[in-house]
C-alpha cells in the first residue's frame, strides 16, 4: 500500500529566501519538497534550474521532487542528477520515447516520474506502469500557481490506481482542504499543494491532516 507523501510547492513560496523556506516546510513535517522547474518553451514561464537545485541540495537532507515542464526533458538528465535532484518527473507531452527517458533517468540515480496534463488521455502512459517511480496526473494547466482544482482529472487517478495498486501517484494543482478527499478517495498518494500549505494559520496541522486522510483512504482501496 503506497503511502501519503506530501509535497508543498516551493512556487508558491518566497525565492528571495528559498532555502529556508525549504527548511520551514520539513520542520512542519513535509515528506518531499515540490520543485516546479520551467523553461518558457513548454509552459509560458521560466523558474529555477539545476544550479538552484544544486544549491538547495547542499544545505538540505530532503527529497527534492523536480516537475520537469520543460521541452526536451532528455537534456537536463544529468545536469539535475549532478546538483541533486531526488525525482526527475517529465511531461509524456514533452518526449517521443518516454521508455528510454526513463531508462536514462535511472541510470543517473534518480527516480522517474511521467507526467500528463489535464487534457491528456492516461493511456498515454499506462504501459509504463512497471517502469516509472511515480505518476503525476496535473490538476491544472502547468505554467502557474493559484490555479482552481479540476475535479475532472481524477478518473485517470482512478484508472491508474486501479491498475497499479503500488505506484505513487502523484496529484499537483489546486489541491486544498475542501478537496483533497476527491483526490485521496481516487487513489493519489502523493499530494502536492502550494497555497493551501504556505498561507495555512497551521503548516503542520494542515499537512498532517492530509496525510492522514490519503493514509486513510488508501487503506480503504487496500482492502477492497
Amino acid at each position: 500500500m503506497p503511502i501519503a507523501k506530501i509535497s508543498p510547492s516551493l512556487l508558491s513560496g518566497d525565492f528571495g529566501i528559498l532555502a529556508a523556506e525549504c527548511k520551514r516546510m520539513v520542520s512542519h513535517g513535509a515528506d518531499w519538497l515540490h520543485m516546479d522547474v520551467m523553461d518558457g518553451h513548454f509552459v509560458p514561464n521560466i523558474t529555477i534550474g539545476a544550479p538552484v537545485i544544486s544549491c538547495l541540495s547542499k544545505h538540505l537532507n530532503a527529497f527534492l521532487d523536480c516537475h520537469m515542464m520543460v521541452s526536451h526533458p532528455e537534456k537536463w538528465v544529468d545536469d539535475f542528477a549532478k546538483a541533486g535532484a531526488s525525482l526527475y518527473c517529465f511531461h509524456i507531452e514533452a518526449t517521443q520515447d518516454a521508455s528510454a527517458l526513463i531508462d536514462k533517468i535511472h541510470a543517473a540515480g534518480m527516480k522517474a516520474g511521467v507526467a500528463v496534463k489535464p487534457k491528456t488521455p492516461i493511456s498515454t502512459v499506462m504501459d509504463l506502469g512497471h517502469k516509472m517511480d511515480m505518476c503525476l496526473v496535473m490538476t491544472v494547466e502547468p505554467g502557474f500557481g493559484g490555479q482552481r482544482f479540476m475535479a475532472e482529472c481524477m478518473p485517470k487517478v482512478k484508472e491508474l490506481r486501479a491498475k497499479y495498486p503500488d505506484l505513487d501517484i502523484e496529484v499537483d494543482g489546486g489541491i486544498a482542504p475542501e478537496n483533497i478527499d476527491a483526490a485521496a478517495k481516487a487513489g493519489a498518494n502523493v499530494i502536492v499543494a502550494g497555497t493551501s500549505i504556505f498561507k495555512a494559520d497551521d503548516i503542520s496541522g494542515t499537512i498532517e491532516s492530509f496525510r492522514t486522510i490519503v493514509n486513510t483512504e488508501q487503506d480503504l482501496l487496500a482492502k477492497k
